[in-house]
């Protein structure tokens, strides 16, 4: 009698059907593999969910601009292969300027596969027009804020550099103003640009706020959480700093040698990719800007991956499987 092959053809001849030459068929050593993590021979190649913040920039020295957040990409339905690690790299925040000559140092980029986001620029600082451009805030993911008083004041880092779309980030704002009365420009955040300084927040005189950064719930699958917000800048004494941008910008700083008002720029938080606030008066030091993060997030139908490095931290919540890297690594599916 006949007999039906694995291949839907007829002979009266048996064979035996394989794993190379029946669909579904698998022989003992792959299910053996399969069952130690990572995509199951024959199934579809998943998509990912990622969010990559990069590190944002430091605040400037001196009634200064504030540090941007750092660049933030995000994305649904991203393709990725079994068997081949895929590289994780997060960027740290970069160092506030505690000189005249120095603006605030650009946050490192962060990155996942072939998605890169840029770290945030560093905010400018004022030097008494002995260093020229150095008022200016630094071009990044998200611009860095410019500091004041300078003749003219600083202008704001490009946001959004090198272009990506959508983008990754907004514009610093510029500094402005002369004497007591002059102050820096807010770093740009993932989400909106920062404010000018000096007749900022409807006082003259007043740092510049730091924009906002963008939410996201892929942390946890339903928390909202504001990523890459922007740095506020600094001012003299009496005059009111700018507020850091919502998702983790440090606020600016004010006149380091009054008694009573003088407060010091506050760091970017790290994980967060938030840039630090621009110091104030007399040599006011930059906050730092805070380290990012990277975060994918894939249906929970599929396993876990086969291989990661960097010690990310995984969860299973809401039908997602959710890995987040604060540290360098790798993932292999």
């Amino acid at each position: 009698m006949s007999l039906r092959w694995a291949g839907g053809k007829r002979s009266s001849t048996y064979t035996a059907p394989t794993a190379a030459t029946a669909v579904g068929i698998w022989s003992t050593n792959t299910q053996a593999q399969s069952k130690l993590g990572g995509i199951w021979p024959g199934s579809p190649t998943p998509t990912v969910d990622y969010l990559v913040v990069a590190g944002g920039g430091g605040g400037g020295c001196n009634h200064a601009g504030g540090g941007a957040g750092g660049g933030m990409r995000t994305a649904t339905s991203f393709s990725v292969t079994g068997g081949t690690a895929i590289t994780v790299t997060v960027g740290g925040g970069g160092a506030g300027s505690g000189a005249k000559s120095a603006q605030g140092a650009s946050g490192g980029s962060s990155v996942f596969s072939s998605i890169t986001a840029a770290g945030g620029g560093g905010g400018g600082c004022r030097h008494d027009g002995a260093f020229s451009g150095k008022q200016n805030g630094v071009a990044g993911g998200a611009g860095g804020g410019g500091a004041g008083e300078d003749s003219p004041s600083g202008t704001g880092g490009a946001g959004n550099t090198p272009s990506t779309s959508p983008s990754q980030g907004a514009s610093g704002g510029s500094g402005a103003g002369t004497g007591v009365n002059s102050a820096g420009g807010g770093g740009g955040g993932g989400g909106s640009s920062g404010q000018t300084g000096a007749t900022a927040n409807g006082s003259l005189g007043s740092g510049g706020n730091g924009g906002n950064g963008t939410a996201s719930t892929y942390a946890d699958g339903t928390t909202s959480v504001y990523y890459a917000g922007g740095g506020g800048a600094g001012c003299y004494a009496g005059r009111t700093v700018g507020a850091g941008g919502t998702g983790g910008g440090g606020a600016g700083g004010s006149d380091v040698t009054a008694t009573p008002g003088n407060t010091v720029a506050v760091a970017g938080t790290n994980q967060l990719g938030g840039g630090g606030g621009g110091g104030g008066a007399n040599a006011g030091v930059g906050g730092n800007g805070g380290d990012g993060i990277v975060i994918i997030r894939y249906s929970d139908s599929y396993p876990t991956a086969a291989s990661t490095t960097g010690s990310p931290t995984v969860t299973t919540t809401g039908g997602y499987r959710i890995y987040k890297w604060t540290s360098s690594g790798s993932i292999t599916f």
